[in-house]
């Protein structure tokens, strides 16, 4: 629970980057035993279903579960193992009958209670809501979350007050930041405009780069009249190089003088907000499985939850359901600010099923029909980049440019893209004045430092300049083993072998697996006369190259002859 509540008290509404797979479940002895006098069909929906729901294979579980449960109605473990399966499912409705019948067993069941209580505020039974989450430890992290769903049903009531006052003893847990927030949307939906800035105020203060605070801060000023600081709030968060779609969206609305919605209208929606805030965590958190089922019961509280969908959708992603993922990402409306990136997940998804061709192909689709589309255009751009295809990558990317505020910081990321394009087809001086140009936008980029810095320390040119911006790409990522690499390696360029190996070390502690970072320790051993042990390095990554075997044929060339003038000029020509 710690980790959890820790985190929560800054907490991302971003997209996930990366879903965990969810954790085996541990059963205790007395489970264990019960499941041992089950039938042989019992016993095999069990163990079915419990792989599925551990591989996010959620339909498969729910069927798999329910049938062990329906085999054998009154088994304590078999039922609640099914109320996980359906809640994971989606099946929120099948999952608070299966619920009803956990607390007729006396089966001690905190996710039962929420199920219920999760149901009742959304027939807004706000009695109900209260009975259920009292049966619940408030000494568990599903009862800290009973304490804010809670006080939400208290402001269905009408008491904001008690809601408020509700929340000041999870202070102590250091939730401040994340409860500013919640008080804010609570204020929000109770009609107490100047409350509601205010926590907005405080928690934007707080968190200024994490979205959902921008946009709840950016909306309560714009509803209040005062555009011109809900537009300078969305600029600090610009200015800083960061870009979120919805953001985007909100932006052209203030401008354009239109009505916005609030983040939660009712507390169905705020309470839908918390469970995606919970989730977010628990998959940081390596439980997947929990995290699965508060998006499910967030998005059954607000099924047009567009932003909670696509986080469900990338969890199912990172699971390897691809399939499951598209059909959540297809069904995103076009005229949603989050459109852009379902499509360009799901061709991502169509790649990761080895149909590289087809994701091209929805995309130029996508692109043809929808020529504003900028993300599915830079994602265009991204997958003919990587299948070699430089020119018509460049050509997708300048499109995208040709469309964006070319003085906007965050736009440093298209520019950054085509100068890999123009570098990777040998045009040099265009990408040049791209990487230049993604700098001047946003200056503290360590990958376009990294890059730039690296390709001018390879071509000899601007060498105190290029060593400055890959040290300070470095001191931004300090834990990036690419990013050390490139330190080390420029060090070796520039004959400073001792120093390259200290940092190359460094890079394979971070990095141990790279058959790139191995190759260049080797031959920064070999400069400082530690033949032995540059052999060791090279056949390191000649053993865990993966890609094409370039590097495994370099490094077997070296092992055989050594690390000659001719193989150092060719090596050094590859990097």
């Amino acid at each position: 629970m710690n980790k959890v509540v820790r985190r929560l008290s800054a907490i991302s509404f971003i997209a996930l980057i990366s879903a965990m797979p969810a954790q085996a479940q541990i059963y205790s002895a007395q489970d264990m035993e019960v499941l041992t006098i089950r039938g042989p069909s019992e016993s095999g929906s069990f163990l079915a279903g419990q792989l599925a729901l551990y591989e996010l294979s959620t339909s498969e579980a729910a069927r798999f579960l329910d049938d062990a449960a329906r085999g054998d109605w009154d088994n304590p473990v078999l039922v609640a193992r099914a109320l996980e399966a359906e809640a994971a499912n989606g099946n929120i409705e099948d999952a608070a009958i299966v619920a009803e019948h956990v607390k007729d067993l006396d089966v001690t069941s905190e996710l039962a209670h929420m199920v219920l209580a999760t149901q009742a505020l959304k027939e807004q039974r706000y009695g109900a809501v209260t009975d259920n989450i009292q049966a619940i430890s408030q000494q568990t992290f599903t009862g800290l979350t009973a304490n804010i769903v809670g006080a939400w049903a208290l402001v269905g009531q009408g008491k904001l007050d008690e809601a408020q006052k509700s929340l000041d003893r999870l202070n102590e847990l250091g939730l401040e930041q994340f409860l500013l927030f919640h008080r804010a949307l609570m204020a929000d939906v109770a009609g107490d405009e100047t409350t509601a800035i205010d926590y907005f105020r405080q928690a934007f203060e707080a968190g200024p780069q994490i979205p959902r605070y921008v946009e709840g801060y950016a909306r309560s000023l714009a509803t209040a009249g005062r555009t011109q600081e809900a537009l300078d709030v969305i600029g600090r968060y610009e200015a800083s190089g960061l870009r979120h779609a919805v953001i985007d969206r909100i932006k052209e609305q203030i401008e354009a003088g239109q009505p916005l919605d609030k983040i939660a209208a009712d507390p169905q929606a705020g309470v839908a907000e918390m469970y995606h805030a919970i989730a977010i965590e628990l998959a940081r958190d390596r439980r997947a499985d929990t995290a699965v089922i508060y998006l499910r019961l967030a998005l059954y509280l607000k099924p047009n939850a567009e932003l909670i969908a696509l986080d469900l959708a990338q969890m199912f992603e990172e699971a390897g359901r691809h399939e499951a993922a598209n059909a959540i990402y297809d069904g995103v409306p076009g005229e949603s600010p989050l459109h852009g990136t379902a499509v360009v997940r799901a061709a991502s998804n169509l790649n990761a099923m080895g149909n590289k061709d087809a994701a091209i192909a929805r995309l130029q689709s996508v692109a043809e029909s929808e020529p504003d589309n900028l993300d599915a255009l830079a994602a265009l751009g991204d997958l003919l980049r990587s299948s070699e295809r430089y020119d018509e990558s460049i050509a997708a990317y300048s499109e995208v440019i040709d469309q964006i505020d070319q003085n906007r910081p965050s736009n440093w990321f298209y520019y950054y893209l085509r100068a890999i394009a123009y570098e990777r087809s040998k045009q040099w001086p265009l990408a040049e004045a791209d990487f230049l140009k993604s700098l001047e936008l946003s200056p503290d980029q360590p990958r376009v430092l990294n890059y730039l810095g690296y390709s001018w320390v390879d071509m000899g040119m601007n060498l105190e300049r290029a060593l400055g911006m890959i040290e300070r790409a470095v001191a931004a990522q300090p834990n990036n083993g690419s990013i050390v690499d490139s330190l080390g390696w420029a060090y070796y360029r520039l004959e400073r072998y001792e120093e390259a190996v200290a940092v190359l070390e460094q890079a394979v502690r971070i990095e141990p697996q790279s058959a790139e970072i191995n190759d260049h320790l080797g031959d920064a051993y070999w400069q400082v006369g530690r033949k032995r042990e540059a052999r060791f390095q090279w056949n390191i990554a000649s053993y865990v190259d993966e890609e094409a075997g370039l590097i495994k044929a370099r490094a077997s060339e070296k092992l055989l002859k050594g690390l000659t003038e001719e193989i150092k000029n060719e090596s050094a020509s590859l990097n």
